[in-house]
């Protein structure tokens, strides 16, 4: 039998270390499975339903898009990469990096990449970002977040790539009518998280994000677009 430290200390900071480890393990578990999902989804993903959907979204997102000359932008989980193909085409001197958990996605992103010279695609996670600091003028996750299990995570990780002045542009669903809004984040039975505009703008409260406007785009899609302070705001 083992005998715990008689110290409250000692005892806090082994029950502290085990429930770290814990959620390591459970985090990197769920990042696994969601990995599995899309690697499956990946060869029919861009069926016509998805690809009509898709570009709906896109081409209202467009709309509200400010972006500094030659950008560099991520995509968070990009998937086929057909967000950052429409950036390319529409500003010519863009460079974009995606980023998803999924090797077949990114396989098929790779494959019809049209613009080698200025996009790439990269295995990554939204957890631990694998770039310096500052690389970015503009983040997108589209339709991604609500995978997310650890939101707050995601938007530190966000805020440490984005450069200063840069800006996060968020599009994601409102809540369901019949899921509980009034919690911190309405879960589906899928283990999905919707936000409501209120809950987006807390989430970058952290960050000290401003919150420049809410767009409606498509059925209950938004989109929330938060600027970082600038270096003349942060001095």
């Amino acid at each position: 039998m083992v005998s715990l430290p008689c110290s409250p200390l000692a005892r806090d900071r082994i029950v502290k270390s085990d429930l770290v480890s814990f959620d390591a393990v459970m985090t990197s578990s769920f990042f696994d499975r969601k990995r599995t999902l899309f690697d499956r989804w990946a060869p029919n993903y861009d069926v016509l339903f998805t690809t009509v959907f898709y570009q709906a979204i896109h081409q209202r997102l467009l709309e509200f898009l400010e972006l500094p000359p030659s950008p560099r932008i991520l995509d968070l989980g990009c998937g086929t990469g057909r967000l950052l193909d429409r950036l390319a085409t529409t500003y010519p001197d863009l460079q974009g990096t995606g980023v998803d958990l999924s090797s077949e996605m990114l396989q098929q992103a790779r494959r019809r990449n049209r613009f080698p010279d200025r996009i790439d695609f990269q295995s990554g996670n939204v957890e631990h970002l694998p770039f310096d600091g500052e690389q970015f003028d503009a983040v997108f996750c589209t339709v991604s977040f609500l995978h997310y299990p650890h939101p707050d995570r995601a938007i530190s990780e966000v805020d440490r790539v984005l450069k200063a002045g840069g800006r996060f542009y968020l599009v994601d669903y409102l809540p369901f009518e019949f899921l509980n809004t009034e919690s911190a984040a309405s879960v589906s039975t899928a283990g999905l998280k919707f936000y409501t505009r209120s809950q987006r703008e807390s989430l970058a409260k952290p960050v000290s994000w401003t919150c420049e406007a809410h767009h409606h785009l498509l059925i209950r899609i938004v989109l929330t677009v938060f600027c970082k302070a600038s270096n003349e705001m942060m001095g």
